[in-house]
């Protein structure tokens, strides 16, 4: 079976995509709701967005090294692409676009979004090069419940009990205060903190085991992966009951949750694009193929532009006032408008480089 399965890259290119209309409005003070993260506890549809990113690294992990040996070549490899992911994202913390260009190292943020990409990456990698789909299975279920267990019965040092609330007794909070202190997002907490990255590597592994599943051959498999998309939303749905749906620390029932919807819609893509073969949403083919290198440009010049005076305002607040709100009297429209502009951008640019046959791994 070709390892190239276009529902993959155009679910990847697609999550790309939502990740840079999320991360690029206008103003961050006029979002429709769906664009914002929930608070703390629930979801919301951009809440699924980087666990789906995840999700989709595990099941490239299940084609990329499907036929690779456990030995020092492989591991090499992984390590390098590993380091290379988690370079690229302190880069983005510590970039400043004028003098002295790298930001105090005081103020420095260690956790990312790329930081996390790679640790993941690395451990689920190794994992899947190491062990069968019933051990990677077991490690799931020990992650997901080992995680529970600390954050939900464990006291903190202090013989406090713990919540899952946004507090310092909540473990994941705690752990990021307590090690990383001002290197976090918040003061009081980091959305890719330390520990929270152990559900984290969970997604990515529940995304190798539907990667074997595709990559079997069996005339059911779209059937079989829409039935486990809903197996996973029901059972996150329950265990949400004690431990709740939660992004900023990556709860268990959260892990389910997401990685229930990533297997629906990746069902629906297999079938229209690579069953049925009618090239459904092709256009996110073309940044899913380079998803990486876009999303760090995109990251980088957002932050060039946000960062970059002109005059009493910045790069990005002129080109919002002038070709946006200056047009659309709407503000959260306006708001919208300018992320939608931004990602037309780099669809743009996703379709020269997959045109010309330029395609850059990380």
């Amino acid at each position: 079976m070709n390892s190239r399965i276009e529902s993959v890259d155009i679910l990847r290119g697609l999550t790309v995509v939502a990740m840079i209309l999320v991360n690029t409005p206008g103003t961050w003070a006029h979002i429709y709701p769906p664009l914002l993260h929930a608070d703390w506890h629930g979801y919301t549809p951009t809440d699924l967005i980087f666990p789906f990113f995840l999700f989709i690294v595990g099941i490239s992990i299940s084609f990329a090294y499907k036929n690779k040996l456990s030995n020092s070549k492989t591991y090499k490899k992984i390590g390098i692409r590993s380091l290379k992911l988690i370079g690229l994202g302190l880069f983005l913390a510590a970039f400043l676009p004028y003098l002295p260009f790298i930001k105090d190292f005081s103020r420095l943020r260690f956790p990312g979004v790329l930081q996390r990409i790679g640790i993941v990456f690395f451990f689920a990698a190794i994992l899947s090069v190491n062990f069968n789909w019933k051990i990677l299975l077991t490690t799931v279920v020990i992650l997901l419940l080992g995680y529970w267990i600390w954050l939900g019965f464990i006291p903190l040092p202090d013989g406090s009990i713990p919540t899952f609330d946004r507090a310092t007794n909540n473990w994941a909070n705690y752990i990021d205060v307590t090690i990383m202190k001002d290197h976090i997002w918040k003061k009081d907490y980091d959305p890719e903190g330390l520990l929270s990255t152990l559900p984290s590597i969970a997604t990515a592994l529940i995304g190798v085991l539907i990667g074997k599943v595709i990559l079997h051959q069996n005339y059911l498999k779209t059937l079989m992966l829409f039935l486990l998309g809903i197996v996973m939303i029901g059972l996150g749905y329950i265990w949400n009951l004690w431990f709740p749906f939660n992004k900023a620390i990556w709860s268990s029932s959260f892990v389910l949750l997401t990685a229930g919807w990533g297997t629906i819609f990746l069902s629906i893509l297999y079938y229209v694009n690579d069953v049925k073969k009618k090239s459904f949403g092709v256009i996110f083919k073309y940044v899913g193929s380079n998803a990486i290198v876009i999303f760090f440009t995109s990251s980088f010049i957002t932050k060039v532009f946000y960062l970059t005076k002109v005059g009493d305002t910045t790069i990005h607040g002129w080109m919002y006032k002038t070709f946006f709100t200056s047009i659309i009297s709407i503000d959260k429209l306006a708001s919208l408008c300018y992320a939608l502009a931004v990602v037309s951008f780099y669809v743009f640019v996703g379709y020269i480089l997959y045109k010309k046959r330029i395609f850059i791994k990380v």
